[in-house]
């Protein structure tokens, strides 16, 4: 390709609601440019990359045993009223009526349309176990569509859906699919890890997600330091803490002026956050307050407390008002000694002695408090974030936290939504038996920018052989002067296309730099300068994307050199 018929579209400037580093250089280099708040157009050079990541994605679905579909964008209101999702799932929904006034929804997943093609489709056991999958556009009216590609509103994506007469056979498709979404962001040269996570608004039981490692990401990620075991924070389980210390200390009421919060409440008392709790009050079920005890330094896992039984879905913390009836303060000053309410304490503030609470009285807080002694022994459950050097729940060692981007996430349905949508099958005893069903996402755009976030400089993006728009660069110097350098050039152009190296001509009458820059911007893994000087000594001029200066190649191996780099 030559860049006179192939035109970048670099910018130096990135708007400002640019935050993260992909949506910057995916602005910057030309892939992308906006339509509206989270809908992007694709241009040649972003298209390129993204159609190579479907490639790659299509292949080991294919190699999975997987059948490709293209289900409808447009979804009847009808189907996701029988999964009673219609109002769960929420404003992220965008409905719409036809002119005929009829209720439509643009898909945001579809779970809906692949069950009610199956229950119309499948008739005998002996059609399974089946695996369907699509490339598809979906849409989800984020709230707050931002970090570019990373969460837009409209995004390409793969899902499959398989079907199975029980358990046992969808653990194996599973097994299958959680296989080949390894080998798929190996092939995509990323770093990544697979990780238990919660089902969400999908449904379901097992569930899997995996994440590329990034800074950015959005996710933390908890992994043991000497095992396979990795989780999302938001499920990995706090080992549970059941041996407390003897109480050492009487308990004593201490002023506190204007001290709210536990890191000004610590370092008023000149102690460690860890040895202080925080007590939350939130609703529960039938109007009724519970309030949440957690250690100072731990943060409340809402998904963890979802689960619970009693627990107000989604979570609602008491207003000011509320915590004022029941504990007679202000919120910064709430303790459990006194709460006429029922009390939930993670194992980890369960497990403290001598500690120090809010006092229900406003500037004011409770040191030497003491479990059992000085109030009842709470009920205890995991509703905590799982923090740096927690034991592993697997009992090997310890965990580390990392950011990650989720890229794909696999899901062990069952029968939520064949069940909700009768889809069955008659057994091999001629009953009609409801289907077991298996869901396999992945974000094949998000995979895009979460690879730029993994992988870029100060330069601009660092592509991996299997994404990179094109392999090689070819950048003559004098193009436009020398008929030496033109001729040559159009001579090793055409050798390389003929090689099969996919190649990128920049053919413009510009300054060297200026097309060094882009040519690294866009992240190139392999440049070539041909000029006159390089020409006439028999060595032309190389540079690897990574490499900290360029290399000679003489121009006789040149063909075979540029092959090996390229393979």
């Amino acid at each position: 390709m030559r860049v006179s018929g192939f035109p970048l579209s670099t910018i130096k400037e990135v708007p400002s609601d640019a935050e993260v580093i992909s949506h910057k250089l995916m602005l910057r280099s030309g892939m992308i440019r906006k339509l509206a708040a989270g809908i992007y157009t694709w241009m040649p050079l972003g298209l390129r990359i993204l159609r190579k990541a479907e490639a790659i994605v299509r292949e080991e679905m294919n190699q999975a045993g997987a059948l490709e579909i293209l289900m409808p964008t447009v979804q009847p209101a009808e189907l996701w009223q029988e999964s009673k999702r219609w109002e769960q799932y929420g404003p992220e929904l965008l409905r719409f009526h036809d002119r005929h006034q009829r209720e439509f929804c643009y898909g945001p997943t579809h779970e809906e349309v692949i069950t009610d093609l199956v229950r119309r489709e499948l008739k005998s056991y002996k059609q399974l176990p089946i695996n369907f999958y699509q490339m598809q556009m979906k849409f989800r009216d984020e709230v707050r569509p931002r970090f570019g590609i990373m969460r837009s509103r409209e995004f390409l994506m793969k899902d499959a859906y398989s079907f199975h007469l029980n358990h046992a056979s969808l653990q194996q498709t599973y097994d299958i699919m959680f296989e080949a979404y390894g080998r798929i962001f190996t092939r995509l040269g990323l770093k990544f890890r697979p990780v238990e996570a919660d089902t969400g608004s999908i449904g379901g039981s097992a569930s899997h997600e995996f994440h590329v490692l990034a800074d950015s990401g959005e996710d933390a990620i908890a992994f043991s330091d000497t095992s396979q075991y990795a989780a999302n924070v938001e499920l990995a389980p706090a080992m549970t803490i059941t041996k407390r210390p003897d109480a050492s200390m009487q308990m004593k009421k201490v002023t506190t002026p204007d001290q709210h919060s536990i890191e000004e409440v610590s370092q008023y008392l000149n102690v460690n956050a860890d040895q202080c709790i925080k007590t939350l009050l939130i609703e529960g079920e039938e109007d009724a307050i519970i309030a949440l005890v957690l250690r100072g330094d731990h943060e409340l896992n809402e998904i963890k407390l979802e689960k619970i039984s009693g627990i107000k879905t989604p979570i609602n913390f008491a207003s000011e008002e509320q915590v004022q009836k029941i504990a007679s303060c202000k919120p910064g000053s709430i303790g459990p000694i006194g709460l006429n309410v029922r009390i939930l304490a993670d194992s980890s503030a369960a497990a403290l002695a001598d500690f120090i609470c809010g006092a229900n009285e406003d500037g004011h807080h409770l040191t030497g408090v003491n479990w059992e002694r000085d109030c009842p022994l709470p009920e205890v459950a995991d509703i905590r974030n799982v923090v740096e050097g927690d034991p592993s729940p697997d009992g090997q060692g310890n965990l580390s936290i990392a950011r990650g981007i989720e890229v794909g996430h696999i899901f062990q349905l069952g029968q939520k939504y064949t069940e909700a949508l009768q889809a069955s099958v008659l057994d091999e005893n001629g009953k009609s038996s409801i289907m077991t069903m298996g869901c396999y996402g992945i974000g094949v755009s998000r995979v895009i920018a979460s690879a730029i976030e993994q992988n870029h400089d100060d330069n601009g993006i660092i592509w991996s052989g299997a994404l990179t728009p094109f392999q090689l660069a070819i950048v003559p110097i004098g193009f436009h002067k020398s008929d030496t350098v033109h001729e040559a050039t159009n001579n090793i152009y055409q050798q390389c296309l003929d090689a099969g190296i996919d190649v990128l001509l920049d053919d413009r009458n510009a300054r060297p730099g200026f097309m060094f820059a882009d040519m690294e911007l866009i992240g190139i893994p392999h440049r070539l300068v041909i000029s006159e000087k390089g020409l006439s000594s028999g060595e032309l001029e190389y540079k690897g994307r990574t490499d900290d200066k360029a290399s000679s190649v003489p121009v006789d191996k040149l063909l075979e050199f540029l092959k090996d780099k390229t393979k």
